[in-house]
């Protein structure tokens, strides 16, 4: 597959009790930017977008099973406060709050985004589901650009993807550093890097 560079603007909604709930906004002064082909985004995404042109509009829904799959409640659990506090004793709560997400680590070096739950006095509850699973995506917006990816881009955002954090990272808090959006593949959080977009 040729390698595109592709800017949307797009609006994500899910269902919510029947109604579209706006769940994640990359506006035209802000959109969300990837190179096709090498697995930055949702296959589906990419394939619904690399099938436009530059200026289309778009209007599609991607159904659960092919975005972030359902939710798994063994992936909710209870972990010690003591994983999120310094050398001293002191807790992270700078980062470690409800509702953030958060990039860890495994024994074996992997990175994965965690959403921070209920904080106790000895707990934290982090859910590893991707905050979008269980949900249908629907997108709503317009491609900006598609042109044809120079190598200097492609091996920018390959190096973004290796190293987890790229700089594009929009509220990602926690350990990400500068970035966030999940690879926005399949593994975390939303795409390359940019903790804040889903795609």
């Amino acid at each position: 597959m040729e390698n595109k560079y592709i800017t949307v603007s797009y609006r994500l909604y899910a269902m919510n009790g029947g109604e579209k709930e706006l769940i994640e906004e990359a506006p035209a002064a802000h959109p969300f930017q990837f190179i096709s082909g090498i697995g930055y985004t949702l296959d589906r995404f990419e394939k619904e977008i690399t099938a436009l042109e530059k200026g289309d509009d778009f209007n599609f829904t991607i159904p659960c099973a092919e975005a972030y799959g359902e939710r798994d409640e063994d992936n909710v659990r209870q972990v010690s406060k003591k994983m999120f506090c310094d050398d001293k004793g002191n807790f992270d709560s700078e980062n470690i709050f409800p509702g953030n997400i958060i990039m860890l680590n495994d024994n074996e070096g992997h990175r994965f985004y965690a959403n921070v739950g209920e904080i106790t006095d000895d707990k934290v509850v982090i859910d590893l589901n991707h905050p979008h699973a269980g949900k249908d995506l629907i997108f709503e917006g317009k491609v900006i650009e598609m042109r044809p990816a120079t190598n200097k881009e492609i091996e920018e955002i390959v190096t973004a993807m290796s190293g987890g954090c790229g700089g594009h990272c929009e509220g990602c808090g926690g350990g990400c550093g500068e970035e966030g959006h999940h690879h926005h593949g399949e593994d975390g959080c939303c795409g390359g890097g940019e903790c804040g977009h889903c795609h």
